[in-house]
């Protein structure tokens, strides 16, 4: 397609569709006109509200106040998630978004740290992670130069709204309609207009697919196609509901495994966010939502919803002039709160490849390359938790344990089972947080870095010990989370009690 990129069009709201108004309004508004079509009558899934701290900088990237994007979504901040039952039941730990300890030019600290354990000069793997001790004793501050990795929890319906008023202020016109017809020019397949009940069509030179799940343009349109990860990720439902919060809110997300899948509790300022992912080829919808329930603390704002969904990917997230953002884009469980992540990846990326001339096709091959790796990248982290377990109590986890798994995912076990070692490939994702899971899992490498035998044992404890009092020395500077977080908001704004 040779045409100027002038006309943008985003087909569906919420979360998806505002975080993509918000930052090409917000970064490219002055050259584009854009237009947001939703439906008021059409339910958001509105769940996602537990982040990674790629946000953070998101918001950065926006110029968004992070007081008032608080404030205006109910939300709290956020240092990992916990971990409960997944290695055993009764066995428990978090994986946190710091880095652990000290690395040194040919090694992870963890080879530092297993030869230590060995000799017993060291603690828990999680003592030298900052993020995980202050998660554990309920503490947040903002610290100098990045200091402390964190991401929020918060309302996502509230936060659709919040980026709607900011996008409006960048000049995105809003269309309220149901999508009827998806119209293509007749020689080159290319979305031409999107036709509304109403009979008004919606022209553009590019479209934005975040219709959900529906996927009405990426696959009902363009029929791009579906690559299934339902095999090693068999969870397919879940049963979400809103409760009255009966304590202060912690700093972290929590996974309390299940029989048949796992649980999360998402605490906000002014409720709790809780669900229940499972497999219906384990357990019944009656049974779910029978569990949850009986799983919750403080009183019912909501009905129980059910959702149902195939954990896989769209085989083109770009194809001609649509671009799938969100869950038109596929569906990874939200175990480690990544489907923000991918929604601001598909943005910033596409930002970089924006076509502003023509669409190139090396350049949408190249942006379907890069998208391709980081979900499958993710889905292997993802699947790592499920199959690295020693819960052999119920079938479904029989079956986790059994399962073969992708090459990639594989490798990665093995490398560090056998030599300690966790690479990085190109990039990926998750770093530090690998060996936080494998460990928390219960696979212990077989060897440690011979580079660390070089280090005499008492040099080797100082530095332990060193590192050990870096992290106590932070800590200590830190705030309770809930009395952080009231002295943060605007003051017409802060949280009684």
């Amino acid at each position: 397609m040779s045409q100027a990129i002038k006309k943008i069009v985003i087909a569906g709201g919420g979360t998806a569709g505002w975080m993509t108004a918000a930052a090409l309004s917000k970064l490219m508004g002055t050259q584009l006109d854009i237009t947001l079509v939703e439906s008021e009558s059409i339910g958001t899934i509105g769940v996602g509200e537990a982040t990674i701290p790629t946000l953070v900088f998101f918001h950065r990237l926006l110029g968004i106040d992070e007081a008032e994007f608080l404030a205006a979504t109910q939300g709290t901040y956020k240092l990992g998630i916990s971990f409960e039952n997944w290695r055993d039941v009764g066995k428990d730990y978090i994986h946190a978004f710091g880095v652990t300890g000290k690395d040194c030019w040919a090694c992870g600290f963890q080879h530092f740290w297993l030869r230590a354990r060995q000799l017993g000069l060291a603690g828990d793997f999680g003592e030298y992670c900052l993020e995980r001790r202050a998660a554990e004793a309920h503490k947040f501050s903002h610290l100098p130069n990045n200091g402390l990795n964190y991401a929020f929890h918060m309302d996502a319906t509230r936060y659709a709204a919040y980026l709607r008023q900011f996008s409006e202020g960048f000049g995105v016109k809003r269309v309220e309609g149901k999508i009827d017809q998806v119209q293509l020019h007749p020689d080159t397949g290319f979305i031409r207009a999107l036709k509304l009940d109403s009979g008004q069509e919606v022209d553009g030179d590019f479209f934005i697919d975040c219709t959900g799940m529906r996927a009405i343009l990426i696959e009902k349109a363009l029929h791009t196609g579906f690559e299934s990860w339902s095999h090693w990720l068999p969870c397919d439902s879940a049963v979400a509901v809103q409760t009255q919060a009966v304590e202060p809110p912690i700093p972290f997300t929590r996974s309390i495994a299940r029989e048949s899948g796992w649980q999360w509790r998402i605490p906000l300022q002014h409720r709790v966010g809780n669900g229940q992912v499972y497999s219906s080829s384990y357990q019944s919808d009656d049974s779910a939502r029978s569990q949850l329930l009986e799983n919750i603390e403080g009183e019912r704002l909501t009905d129980p919803l059910l959702i149902k969904f195939q954990t896989g990917r769209r085989r083109k997230q770009w194809h001609k002039n649509c671009l799938a953002v969100g869950l038109s884009s596929g569906f990874l469980e939200p175990l480690e709160s990544t489907s923000i992540h991918l929604i601001q990846q598909n943005i910033v990326r596409f930002l970089r490849f924006f076509p502003q001339s023509e669409i190139r096709q090396v350049e949408v091959d190249e942006f379907n390359r890069q998208s391709e790796f980081d979900m499958e990248r993710i889905r292997d982290f993802i699947i790592l938790h499920y199959k690295v377990t020693d819960r052999d109590d119920t079938e479904f986890w029989r079956y986790c344990r059994q399962m073969s798994i992708p090459d990639t995912l594989a490798a990665k076990i093995d490398m560090f089972r056998e030599t300690g070692h966790v690479f990085r490939e190109a990039n990926e994702l998750f770093v530090d947080s690998w060996q936080q899971v494998m460990f928390g899992q219960g696979l212990m490498p077989e060897r440690y870095h011979p580079l660390v035998d070089t280090m005499p044992e008492q040099e080797l404890a100082d530095f332990i010990r060193q590192v050990k009092a870096g992290v106590d020395d932070a800590l200590a500077r830190l705030k309770d989370h809930n009395d952080y977080l009231a002295g943060f908001l605007p003051g017409d704004q802060q949280r009684a009690g």
